[in-house]
């Protein structure tokens, strides 16, 4: 991609709650947008999405409509990038893509900008953008693995129903209804829509995102513990994470257990650390009960910490509270976050 002054950036997945947010976010931080193009599936096309006071009409995702695109980003689903992805890279667009279709390809760079920005160097036409439990996660443990080192991660997560999309904040809803007023609770969606059981969320707690693997493990857990291991460059970290969903709209947050190379390091120390780390906010003032939680943190940009304490055990072991938005900086915010940077390191070339 040529560096220009402005540039025509098409989103795929326009109508969905992350494509939403990224016109947002491309409006919010005034993006040198030449020609926005949004674009979604055919029942989609003639509808129209508000940018900068004006309304834009959406148009098919189809090959043809990547013509003259400088930036791609894509949220409309895996299947729908790996269909259609190459299809704009060939047509001279970079892909920047938020499914899981290409994360863990060798020649694609997985990034989260605080912590591996340069790694957008070396991409062939398409970025990937991590699993949104990921961002915050490795984000939020960059600045200590900087500092101190890092060789050891065990997260518990503790995740919003909008990471399953709107039809599961529905499904909160109506099902949070029907308990109060004593009706029969229909399930669809939770767990995982394809699935052949499905359970209430509503005043339930899920421990199943995504479907299991032969280890036991779900997919999304994996993701986990193999995107952190390519965003930070430690293929031998050990990683491992359990994932949950819980019944509120938004925000993911975690409780993170890692063990670091010093075994003499403070509480306070590893606090300065994190308070000093681009895109993430300490906030962990236990004497007047000080700590993020999902509420808190949605509708926000930053990855807020908390509850930074020290092993009762092992003296290299630290636990941590981490929260973030899971639509703005697990999906929309970085996703524009990477055509930034992906921007200012094509000026500077």
């Amino acid at each position: 991609m040529e560096a220009k002054s402005r540039y025509n950036v098409a989103v795929v997945g326009a109508t969905g709650a992350v494509g939403e947010k990224i016109i947002e976010m491309l409006e919010q931080v005034e993006f040198p947008i030449d020609e926005l193009r949004p674009l979604a599936s055919k029942r989609s096309v003639g509808k129209t999405v508000e940018y900068k006071s004006g309304e834009v009409t959406i148009q098919e995702a189809a090959p043809e409509a990547f013509e003259g695109i400088d930036i791609a980003l894509f949220s409309a689903g895996g299947s729908v990038s790996k269909q259609l992805a190459q299809e704009a890279v060939d047509r001279g667009a970079v892909v920047i893509d938020n499914t899981s279709a290409f994360r863990m390809h060798e020649e694609v760079p997985l990034v989260v900008p605080e912590v591996n920005k340069e790694d957008i160097k070396d991409h062939k036409g398409i970025i990937a953008n991590p699993n949104c439990s990921t961002i915050q996660m490795v984000a939020a443990l960059e600045p200590i693995r900087e500092k101190y080192g890092l060789n050891r991660i065990i997260v518990s997560t503790y995740q919003s129903v909008s990471g399953s999309g709107n039809d599961a904040i529905e499904e909160l809803k109506h099902q949070t209804r029907a308990m109060l007023d004593g009706e029969t609770v229909h399930t669809e969606i939770m767990p995982v829509k394809s699935e052949a059981k499905h359970f209430p969320i509503a005043f339930n707690a899920l421990p199943q995102i995504d479907t299991f693997e032969d280890n036991h493990y779900t997919f999304e857990e994996m993701k986990m513990v193999n995107e952190t291991k390519k965003i930070m460059s430690l293929p031998d970290l050990n990683v491992a994470a359990t994932c949950v969903r819980l019944p509120f709209f938004y925000s993911h947050a975690e409780s993170i257990y890692v063990e670091i190379d010093d075994d003499n390091i403070s509480v306070p120390q590893l606090q300065g650390a994190i308070k000093d780390a681009p895109g993430v906010v300490l906030e962990d003032d236990i004497v007047n009960q000080g700590y993020p939680t999902p509420l808190s943190a949605e509708g926000k940009l930053d990855i807020f910490v908390g509850r930074v304490r020290k092993d009762l055990d092992v003296p290299n072991g630290f636990h941590l509270w981490v929260v973030a938005d899971n639509v703005l900086k697990g999906a929309a915010w970085n996703s524009v976050q990477i055509a930034q940077a992906l921007i200012e390191i094509n000026s500077e070339a």
